[in-house]
């Protein structure tokens, strides 16, 4: 494939149930053989930690349905962690999902009243959810994206897994 001169390759048939550190022994040992200079795509991975390890193993570009499926589940994320909106413990919380978030779900609605709408069943309750999650998603990846063009990701991967990132 390599020697066709491709402009990009794609990585499939992943993250279909075998363990993380199969799934990553095979990025890593395919991104061995691709040309550094070409994109390279990897379907279906999706967790803000995979998406994380990817990229320092030298994939650009990814899809996944977990943003807007976790998001009709009930289910956002911070930095923090996920959040479970529908919990019992979010039923008088006036706060936003996720303080410091700028996205129009966190400017506008409490973790209350979106508890309420999702156990309400209320379709509203899915596209708040999903903008929440897609700007979230969208600020890993700028944030992915300037710390390496500062050359500081792997300071930027410590930072993510031990909660001292402050602008995501």
């Amino acid at each position: 494939l390599i020697s066709m001169g491709f402009d990009g390759y794609a990585l499939g048939g992943l993250s279909v149930g075998e363990d993380k550190l199969t799934r990553e022994r095979v990025i890593r040992t395919t991104m061995e053989f691709l040309p550094k200079e070409k994109p390279v795509y990897l379907m279906g991975v999706g967790t803000p930690e995979d998406i994380i390890e990817s990229v320092k193993m030298g994939v650009d570009m990814f899809d996944c349905v977990l943003p807007t499926r976790n998001a009709r589940n009930g289910m956002l994320f911070t930095n923090k962690g996920k959040l479970v909106i529908k919990n019992a413990c979010y039923a008088q919380d006036s706060s936003p999902i996720e303080e410091g978030c700028t996205c129009y779900t966190c400017s506008n609605y409490s973790r209350a009243y979106l508890r309420h709408l999702f156990l309400s069943k209320e379709i509203l309750s899915f596209r708040l959810n999903t903008i929440h999650n897609l700007y979230y998603y969208t600020r890993l990846m700028n944030e992915i994206r300037q710390a390496i063009r500062d050359d500081r990701l792997a300071e930027f991967s410590h930072g993510f897994y031990t909660g001292e990132t402050e602008s995501l």
